[in-house]
């Protein structure tokens, strides 16, 4: 692509300025009538929030997202970037990035008429057409709007001159895309600078006024609590936004593990290899599901999906570890390695009452709970009565734990034979019955499931514990 270096060849290609929402309509339409997905990288909101936000987009409307931590506001937001025009030509060396056709700074309108058809032009790339603050209670006008730069003064310029202002983050986001996290944090006098200058096209600044028509497409999210008469919200700003998107929490356990494993750093080695079965993922994105539920925890600052991504990530390194201890090339989580979920789920949910260990009570809870639902979900009562069966009549006892062997199970199967019918009836091929660490890790998922469905009684012995008949 050959691009115009001074205005006089910008105006010879036929290049022609539209506002920033027409484009963002252009480019979106045209990948709708191609059958292409507007935004990528973002799951569960396929039927949802996505065809609002595809609406609002053909509408030109500035937008608003409310919804509670962890619910993919700013990627949304941030995916917008891509339906802009590649390239964008500017007047160079305007910090609001003039537009050549339509210069509105003063440095930009001196410019072309000192130099007319060969003032410069520079041209900007679309990844750079995107600021976003997250709005603190010390947001002041000058980083939003601007302030007078003393050192411009101090080179003999007058106060009442524009060339003497440092443009803030909002006009320096002129022709693109600027976006406010956390909007009702904002102190309300800023909020009514913010609304001055995006729906009076002027800026005020120390007494001196000058007129900005910026073009911009304005995003915003905020807490759903916040974003009320009754919160932090100026109605005057609220009315600003042309439309409003509440975002949610993955609706299916499927959504959340697509999630998870689309977003999870998962550790890998040449001498290592990492294998998480099915059921031992699905009690992750259970434990978030159900934590989202449980009301012993803060459901106003929400549930990250990040929770399920770290309980994921935890998981993995546990099991690598136990595996490194032990000597062993393959590692695979098990039941045994859920208790070290407390600390990364700690750090991702606030628990109402903490008072004499309630907290981790909670998280154990939540954890046995996930497994238990998971194990009902996996196998119906005929699948694993013959090991019931077994237990019976044989009086077994079957000690597991993180300190046990892998290879240990392969024994516990070959004594048992009925665990290797639930095995398979859970999902394993013949080739998964030889392997230990899959093997071991199926055992004490079927073990666990059965103790916790009040089948078998469990005996918890510091890292190990003993399954027996009840």
């Amino acid at each position: 692509m050959d691009l115009a270096e001074n205005l006089g060849q910008l105006k010879t290609s036929g290049w022609a300025s539209v506002p920033v929402k027409e484009e963002l309509r252009r480019n979106a339409i045209a990948r709708v009538r191609a059958d292409e997905p507007l935004f990528d990288g973002v799951l569960g909101y396929e039927n949802t929030v996505a065809p609002q936000l595809e609406n609002a987009l053909l509408a030109g409307h500035d937008v608003v997202f409310l919804g509670e931590r962890g619910q993919a506001k700013t990627r949304m937001i941030r995916s917008c970037i891509n339906l802009l025009d590649e390239w964008m030509p500017i007047i160079a060396g305007s910090e609001i990035n003039d537009d050549p056709l339509n210069p509105v700074s003063k440095y930009a309108k001196d410019l072309v008429e000192a130099e007319g058809d060969d003032t410069k032009i520079s041209w900007v790339h679309r990844s750079n057409r995107f600021a976003e603050k997250l709005a603190t209670p010390d947001t002041s006008i000058a980083d939003l709007i601007g302030e007078v730069d003393p050192i411009k003064v101090a080179e003999g310029r007058y106060l009442s001159d524009e060339l003497t202002l440092h443009y803030g983050m909002v006009p320096r986001s002129n022709r693109g895309l600027f976006a406010i996290n956390e909007l009702p944090d904002l102190a309300e006098r800023i909020q009514v600078g913010l609304l001055n200058v995006l729906e009076e096209r002027d800026v005020q600044i120390r007494g001196y006024r000058i007129q900005l028509p910026l073009d911009i497409m304005l995003f915003a999210s905020a807490n759903p609590e916040d974003y009320t008469n009754r919160g932090r919200i100026i109605t005057p700003l609220k009315d600003r936004f042309g439309t409003q998107i509440r975002t949610h929490y993955p609706l299916e356990i499927d959504t959340e593990i697509d999630i998870v494993e689309q977003e999870a750093d998962v550790f890998s080695s040449d001498d290592l290899e990492v294998s998480v079965p099915d059921f031992m993922m699905e009690i992750v994105a259970t434990m978030s599901h159900l934590a989202r539920d449980n009301p012993h925890i803060n459901q106003r600052s929400g549930v990250s999906v990040r929770l399920s991504i770290a309980n994921y990530e935890t998981l993995v390194a546990s099991a690598v570890r136990r595996t490194l201890r032990q000597g062993g090339h393959k590692a695979v989580p098990r039941i045994a390695d859920l208790p070290s979920l407390v600390p990364s789920t700690m750090g991702k949910i606030e628990i109402e009452s903490m008072d004499d260990g309630r907290d981790i009570e909670i998280i154990e809870h939540l954890t046995s709970a996930a497994t238990v639902v998971t194990f009902k979900s996996a196998l119906d009562h005929n699948e694993v009565s013959d090991v019931l069966d077994a237990f019976e009549e044989g009086e077994a006892v079957v000690q597991t734990g993180d300190d046990i062997a892998d290879t240990d199970y392969l024994d516990m199967v070959k004594n048992m034979p009925a665990l290797g019918t639930a095995l398979t009836a859970l999902g394993y091929a013949p080739d998964d019955l030889s392997d230990s660490a899959l093997v071991a890790s199926g055992v004490e998922f079927i073990l666990e499931g059965l103790h916790l469905s009040k089948r078998l009684n469990k005996e918890s012995m510091g890292a190990s514990a003993v399954y027996r008949s009840r």
